[in-house]
């Protein structure tokens, strides 16, 4: 069947906003999603009551931390963490441009899936521009490892996701998620995963100024028995590797650009997830910059080289 690809950028119709609460810092956020024009990429712009501050740019580049969520910024100083479930919305129902106000420190949990997010995209409606959308095509494998743990891009003919999990917890144990994405396979397989976490480590994180927003509304629990102690159960059999396949989305989303090649990872992260990402970028010979030049009847598109966006970090 070939690359099923959009030719142009999108953006947003309209203005959408949510208001909820922090998974770590407990603080109830408000954010609003605003249409961008073409080559802007995804901004977040933080506001300090009426009065705008610092932008962060949604880029690989940007990114401070990694330790227990994906953080744009300065952990110590001006900052936006939780950026990985709004990133994985935008990349999996194709937007581009958006500006992203939010006036708080950490983008909100919501129900600890994508579907908020979603619901707000779908709300505010999506535009196409009239400037060509640039890909990024992995051309050769990009790996990195790291103890057990490993994660790489190989190149694929469309955009795929191949992650697999192992947890000692018999609640999880070993999962397996492998599929081509586009937004009809991000809404139904992936999008409504729920970040998870264990009972056992709870007291830990809220020591050290952690998940002070957590609760089972928007987070899978297991508890010391080993079971998922939500009343509601499981949203899929494998919800566990489907919100890491999500957090995968939202972190790869900040490489400025759509990719083109297939991402595999065993026992990954968000630092791993970052790591592979730097490492493809800053490997000029891995990957090209790709727009499509033509496309006929019934045929799937041609690619062209191109230059590369000004917003991007194509060189780490």
């Amino acid at each position: 069947m070939g690359i099923v690809l959009h030719d142009y950028q999108t953006t947003l119709k309209t203005r959408a906003s949510l208001t909820g609460t922090g998974v770590h810092s407990g603080k109830e956020v408000s954010i609003s999603f605003l249409p961008a024009d073409a080559d802007t990429g995804i901004v977040f712009q933080l506001f300090n009551g009426a009065e705008q501050g610092r932008e962060f740019r949604a880029l690989v580049s940007e990114v401070g931390a990694t330790d227990l969520c994906t953080m744009l910024g300065d952990p110590a100083g001006e900052h936006i963490a939780t950026v990985e479930h709004i990133m994985a919305a935008l990349f999996g129902l194709g937007i581009d441009n958006v500006a992203i106000e939010i006036d708080g420190s950490e983008v909100p949990i919501f129900d600890g899936s994508a579907m908020a997010f979603v619901g707000a995209i779908d709300q505010a409606g999506i535009e196409t521009l009239s400037v060509k959308r640039r890909y990024i095509r992995v051309i050769k494998p990009v790996r990195i490892e790291n103890g057990a743990s490993w994660a790489e891009f190989r190149p694929y003919d469309g955009t795929r996701f191949e992650i697999e999990i192992d947890f000692e917890s018999p609640a999880i144990g070993r999962q397996l998620f492998a599929s081509d994405l586009n937004a009809d396979i991000f809404r139904r397989d992936i999008a409504r995963a729920r970040t998870f976490g264990f009972m056992k480590d709870v007291e830990r994180l809220w020591a050290a100024g952690y998940a002070l927003g957590s609760s089972l509304e928007n987070s899978l629990v297991i508890g010391d028995d080993n079971r998922v102690i939500n009343m509601g159960g499981l949203r899929y059999p494998n919800e566990f590797v489907r919100h890491k396949t999500l957090d995968a989305m939202g972190d790869l989303a900040l490489a400025g650009a759509r990719f083109i090649g297939c991402f595999r990872s065993y026992r990954g992260g968000h630092r791993m997830n970052a790591a592979a990402l730097r490492r493809l970028l800053s490997d000029r010979t891995a990957f090209e910059i790709v727009e499509t030049t033509r496309r006929e009847r019934g045929r799937t598109a041609e690619m062209n080289a191109v230059n590369a966006p000004l917003y991007a970090p194509w060189m780490i």
